[in-house]
């Protein structure tokens, strides 16, 4: 699968309810476990997550490219199988946090946590973590 937006996300994208520059948008790492869905909409649908949720920083909105600081997600248990990161604005609820996008081609992804850190780099080509033209 490539790297997909939530239906949803992308219509909140459109209508301005959220707003990557002032918006707390946060990720997390599903496991191999995780199917993604369309009809996904909100943090709940994911299940169980790996790990605890980042916040991204250094946020920026360039010519419809958005990017931010690489990801520090810390040591993971050892097990899970890493398959995916999963970008959504908090509300302070996961039952009405929206997801956003769907990104599965992460450098090193998938890969089995074996206790160690886990760093999300985002690329450094045109179109970051994801742009819109």
């Amino acid at each position: 699968m490539a790297n997909k937006f939530y239906p949803k996300g992308a219509e909140k994208i459109m209508r301005a309810a959220i707003n990557f520059d002032s918006d707390t948008i946060k990720a997390v790492i599903v496991s191999d476990a995780y199917t993604f869905s369309t009809s996904h909409e909100f943090l709940t649908d994911l299940g169980t997550v790996v790990g605890t949720a980042q916040t991204l920083t250094a946020k920026s909105t360039t010519g419809g490219v958005f990017d931010a600081a690489d990801l520090d997600f810390g040591a993971i248990a050892p097990g899970p199988v890493c398959k995916a990161v999963v970008f959504y604005k908090d509300t302070g609820s996961a039952a009405t946090s929206p997801l956003i996008e769907y990104a599965d081609e992460v450098t090193g992804f998938p890969m089995t946590a074996n206790g160690g850190g886990i760093t999300v780099p985002f690329s450094n080509g045109a179109y970051k973590i994801f742009s819109l033209v």
